[in-house]
């Protein structure tokens, strides 16, 4: 798989104009090695008349098949045994249904080169002894959520004196303590070492929001960082807007608005996209973005709303190489971000409603004529 390790090795982590033909070169690679080795696969691809030959020039990438995030929730596909796979990985799940992913040993160390160039680029990676507030699952054996384990590496950012979880897991169940993590900031606002954060927004808002109301004001150290991912999910409808929230964290953390930092992927695309300081999601060498039309499923211009579909060839044992998404976004060019990185950015704007993109899983799910496995 070198054209896979060649692309991972770019220096420029947001070079998208000059890796067009390592990308294409590396995603026929891993197309071609997902059509061999996953029965499930292949099947969909030979019923949608598609090969990996097929991937010419780089604007057949618009061709390439892509599979709904959800098809992953009710089927399991490897393309590999699950004994090479060091790792596996779930979403957060809905009704009970979550995606397994599973990660060869190639991914994870693509992945690692991944995230030490953009934390590096965006300023995390600091030899300075951390406390972490964690607004998330505290790590156990039996959590594989894609989540947890991002939450617990990004610790490993800047070397963890403290680890403060939200969710902590007592008797067999997770059992939320807010009031042990506001503790943990009034106790680490007193100390000399900076202090991180990381979690999903809307944690972050109700622990803020709660701090305000009960007169809660502190300070944080300097080179504290707030760290958010994930989105609101099923708090969309408190979802308030980046600034009410950058200026709620100043007001109760004393922490500026340029050491808040933003992440965006999924389980199904474990990509990292890191906001630049203008906080807009650039796409990285590592991926292409397609915004696809919601009734056509027929690429749009950039400017234009559609569904987010998600192309990388960093895994290869499990068929993740495109991804529909159940997002709707929008993809601006490069240059009209202030930062200067030439690289197109994504703005996430909402959720589509889920019957077009199940709509799509069922037509991918009844290609697998039985050769999956559903749960």
């Amino acid at each position: 798989m070198n054209e896979r390790k060649e692309l991972f090795r770019v220096e420029d982590p947001f070079d998208t104009q000059s890796t067009n033909d390592q990308f294409l070169a590396a995603v026929r690679e891993n197309c071609a090695y997902q059509y061999t080795n996953c029965k499930q696969y292949r099947t969909m691809l030979e019923k949608l008349q598609f090969t990996p030959d097929m991937l010419k020039r780089y604007s057949d990438l618009k061709n390439l098949p892509f599979l709904p995030t959800v098809l992953f929730k009710n089927h399991r596909m490897y393309s590999c045994p699950e004994w090479k796979m060091p790792m596996k990985v779930t979403s957060s799940g809905t009704k009970g249904k979550f995606s397994r992913i599973g990660m060869d040993a190639g991914s994870l160390l693509c992945g690692l080169r991944m995230v030490i160039k953009i934390a590096k680029w965006r300023g995390l990676l600091s030899p300075k002894l951390t406390n972490y507030i964690i607004l998330g699952y505290e790590p156990t054996r039996d959590n594989d959520m894609a989540v947890m384990k991002t939450a617990f590496g990004s610790t490993f950012l800047a070397p963890a004196l403290h680890r403060t979880y939200a969710l902590k897991y007592r008797n067999g169940t997770y059992q939320p303590d807010l009031e042990g993590v506001i503790a943990a900031v009034q106790r680490y606002c007193e100390s000399d070492f900076p202090v991180r954060f990381m979690g999903f927004p809307s944690y972050t808002y109700f622990m803020l929001k709660k701090m305000d109301e009960d007169g809660i004001h502190v300070q944080l150290p300097e080179d504290s960082k707030i760290m958010l991912g994930g989105g609101w999910k099923q708090f969309y409808k408190e979802n308030v807007d980046k600034q009410t929230l950058y200026h709620l964290v100043k007001k109760v953390l004393g922490v500026s608005e340029e050491n808040i930092i933003e992440f965006f992927g999924a389980a199904e695309h474990p990509i990292l996209y890191c906001d630049c300081p203008e906080h807009h999601f650039h796409v990285p060498a590592y991926s292409r973005v397609i915004i696809r039309n919601v009734h056509t499923l027929e690429p749009v211009p950039n400017g234009t709303p559609g569904l987010v579909n998600l192309i990388t060839p960093m895994v290869n044992a499990t068929p993740i190489l495109s991804v529909m998404t159940d997002d709707l976004g929008v993809l601006h060019d490069g240059g009209q971000c202030k930062c200067g990185i030439a690289s197109p950015y994504l703005e996430i704007i909402g959720r589509v409603g889920l019957r077009d993109i199940k709509t799509c899983a069922a037509g991918a799910a009844d290609y697998l004529n039985g050769t999956g496995e559903t749960v």
